[in-house]
């Protein structure tokens, strides 16, 4: 019989192959415990819902906690998966999963910075600068995320567009969903004011030992860390084969469209912005529908591809699911950020 634990007691969990064994507590997400260890695991939301810290348990249980059934379905949690970031060990543990070495290395900080610039992008959308201290920066793989906290402890994440800080400077994109942070920018906010920041965050950045082509799935804001990533592997000498596509409801959605038009004369990028809701005054002769529909219509074989998707839940969840099922993208090579309700990630 086995002896019950205590919400004290911890248990250890052995990532395999080849990895190591982390003391994580009964109540204590396996994510987190490896993570405060210095063993960086895939992860995005850390709310159970963009599935991006799936692994397989090898041996042991653990309580599945608040993991969504959309991103861990029955039949997963059957064959033995469970959602890191929410699942907790109730038996000594091994962990079949992959340690991130691309972030090791690279610190977590916390730093106050000030607002250097606000530019509306659209009517609700703000592009914003935000100028670090002049003694400190902040390192991270193009495509990650920080934590910004304003005054009243209002919170948000936001995902960087910058490629560096190597200026001191780093861009962020925030559409206005009426939410605290939102309401505080695009009514209150001004230029010198005091923010916090924290990061960076998540595992949302290209992997750089594959050659495949990259086909980028962007939806809304979703943009903004796919920038980072596309002026980054533009800036190499032999950057790999690109395509983004970008879906809004409205063409008014694509907020930098000029700039992705930019891209395929200067980098050979092919975009393909895709409209949902267009109205007759849109004048909008592009594509029509959902974003991840057009590029299973461009590329029924996705194969040799890996895909690297940013948006709303069901945009990612979409292209995921379906590109796996019908297009044979193997479930590895699908990445994904995820935007989360709130606009606040755990951490």
């Amino acid at each position: 019989m086995t002896e019950a634990v205590t919400e004290t007691q911890s248990l250890p969990v052995t990532f395999v192959p080849g990895g190591p064994t982390v003391e994580v507590g009964t109540t204590e997400p396996i994510l987190q415990a490896a993570m405060r260890s210095g063993y960086p695991l895939p992860h995005s939301c850390r709310n159970g819902i963009c599935g991006s810290c799936k692994a397989r348990i090898v041996s042991g249980e653990v309580d599945h906690g608040e993991s969504s059934t959309s991103a861990l379905s029955e039949k997963e949690r059957g064959e033995g998966y469970a959602l890191l970031c929410q699942a907790t060990p109730k038996t000594p543990v091994s962990v079949e999963c992959t340690i991130l070495e691309e972030t090791k290395g690279i610190p977590f900080v916390r730093l106050p910075s000030r607002v250097h610039a606000l530019e509306k992008l659209a009517d609700d959308v703000m592009r914003i600068r935000l100028r670090l201290p002049a003694n400190q920066t902040l390192r991270f793989l193009p495509g990650q995320y920080i934590n910004i906290v304003a005054p009243g402890n209002i919170r948000r994440s936001l995902s960087l567009a910058s490629v560096d800080a190597s200026d001191g400077v780093i861009e962020l994109h925030l559409r206005n969903y009426g939410g605290p942070f939102s309401k505080h920018v695009f009514e209150n906010m001004k230029v010198n004011d005091l923010l916090r920041i924290e990061g960076p965050q998540g595992a949302f950045f290209i992997r750089e030992k594959s050659a495949k082509p990259i086909i980028f799935v962007a939806s809304g804001t979703g943009f903004a860390p796919v920038k980072a990533m596309i002026e980054s592997e533009a800036r190499k000498k032999y950057g790999r084969k690109m395509a983004l596509y970008w879906g809004g409801r409205r063409p008014q959605d694509l907020y930098l469209s000029a700039l992705a038009q930019e891209w395929v004369e200067q980098f050979g990028v092919t975009y393909v912005p895709v409209v949902s809701d267009a109205q007759p005054a849109d004048n909008w002769s592009g594509r029509t529908g959902f974003v991840h529909r057009a590029v299973m219509e461009d590329f029924p074989d996705l194969s040799g591809h890996q895909v690297y998707a940013c948006g709303a839940p069901i945009v990612v969840q979409a292209a995921r699911d379906d590109f796996t099922a019908s297009c044979q993208l193997p479930t590895d090579e699908f990445y994904a950020d995820i935007f989360v309700p709130g606009g606040v990630k755990g951490s």
